[in-house]
């Protein structure tokens, strides 16, 4: 195996300062790093990890060595890996295979080098490795013990596989946790879509109509920032439960096709393709903003766009400007990438921590328990989420009440 291919190892320095920066802020997978450093659980374990190569990743991967892991790294998008952080991975002796700006081939190639040392663990954003395992590279899924999945896409791919009885080792749904998409999810996409838009736009929000397709944890996270900043808020759903949700929780509802003409800034978070197509486009405003906050770039339709703009050019670092037939200009941030990390710096270091401390404890649950479950999507287990809780509010100096005797008496009993 190649040591790491990267783009250019001499960007180490900054990508070390970045690692550092985090790692000031991340209490929890600081906690994690202390306690196993010296009993070392993973030691020899192999760990193939596909996230965004960025440094709050970087950290993770670095937490999980002095564990004992050895580690193998790729990224999970072509825009969200940092070429400086890749280096400054790379010159601590891991070893990382990123580019920045990766073709697709590129990109595949990454991820099948990531698994040249025969996992035993996985751990995945999106589903990438576990795909490529089942797909392509079938001979190494006999050494895989289990594996963690880190967002809603991927979770969505495992349970399909799950369901149709092709799955070949277990996979934690780390998403599904609570001290994930209940944080993660919500505040750590909420705030950094927004500061991705600001920051690329240079444009207020406060006085604009924002409509944001889908009404998950994620989409909840986006709709209640953008009311905070100040914006009128339209949320297109298909579940008539969070349609009513939404509507509760004071924002307009309607469908994509009546918001279409009414929105400044468009955010996708459904998890489903097409979700903004160019029938769509061309009805919206000129000037008109799309943005895509969901793992994959299915949720606008790029391809149809690409086709049916007469004119293209790029408006500003980041944004692509296109011309519509009728004479409109729609621009689309990241080519309808995840825009919080494909143009900017992903969720904040202390969200991340604890989602991070939910990868790291579930792969510990793997490595533990791997010869006792089925080949299926397993929850985190409510044990995790309540640790993962307990040390958050205990970093901030918090404390919470607990139940008297009496109380879990009360509680358990049927008779008041």
């Amino acid at each position: 195996m190649k040591a790491y291919e990267i783009r250019d190892i001499s960007l180490a320095p900054s990508g070390r300062q970045k690692i550092e920066w985090v790692k000031d802020n991340m209490p929890l997978l600081r906690g994690l790093e202390a306690q196993y450093r010296e009993e070392k659980p993973f030691k020899g374990v192999r760990v193939s990890l596909s996230v965004h190569l960025e440094a709050k990743t970087a950290y993770l991967c670095e937490v999980l060595a002095a564990a004992g892991a050895e580690m193998s790294v790729t990224g999970s998008n072509v825009l969200s890996t940092q070429d400086d952080v890749a280096a400054g991975l790379a010159a601590g002796g891991m070893k990382v295979y990123a580019f920045h700006g990766a073709t697709p081939e590129e990109y595949d190639r990454h991820i099948e080098m990531a698994l040249e040392h025969k996992p035993q663990i996985i751990i995945d954003d999106g589903g990438d490795l576990v795909g490529m395992v089942h797909g392509k590279r079938p001979d190494l899924a006999e050494a895989v013990w289990g594996g963690c999945e880190e967002t809603t896409t991927g979770i969505i791919r495992l349970k399909a596989m799950e369901r149709e009885g092709v799955l070949k080792f277990p996979m934690v749904a780390v998403n599904d946790a609570r001290c994930k998409h209940l944080f993660d999810n919500r505040y750590g996409t909420g705030q950094s879509v927004w500061d991705s838009i600001m920051h690329n736009t240079n444009l207020i929000i406060a006085s604009k109509t924002v409509v944001v397709a889908g009404y998950g944890w994620c989409s909840r996270g986006i709709a209640m920032r953008a009311a905070a900043l100040g914006a009128g808020v339209i949320v297109t759903e298909i579940d008539p439960v969070k349609a009513i949700e939404a509507r509760m929780d004071g924002f307009s509802v309607m469908r994509m096709e009546d918001a279409a003409p009414l929105g400044d800034f468009f955010v996708t978070a459904t998890g489903c393709a097409q979700t903004i197509t160019t029938d769509h486009m061309l009805t919206m405003k000129d000037g008109a903003i799309l943005s895509n906050a969901g793992h994959f770039n299915v949720e606008i339709d790029m391809e149809g766009l690409e086709r049916l703009a007469s004119e293209k050019k790029e408006s500003r670092q980041n944004i692509m400007g296109y011309k519509l037939p009728n004479g409109r200009r729609i621009h689309v941030i990241a080519e309808g990438r995840l825009v919080n990390i494909a143009a900017s710096n992903g969720h904040p270091a202390e969200i991340m921590d604890m989602s991070f401390a939910v990868q790291f404890l579930s792969a510990l649950y793997i490595a533990n328990h791997h010869e006792n479950l089925k080949n299926q999507v397993v929850d985190v287990s409510a044990q995790i989420d309540d640790l993962i809780a307990r040390r958050k509010l205990e970093a901030w100096g918090i404390r919470i009440d607990a139940l008297t005797p009496e109380q879990e008496r009360y509680l358990n009993s049927w008779a008041l």
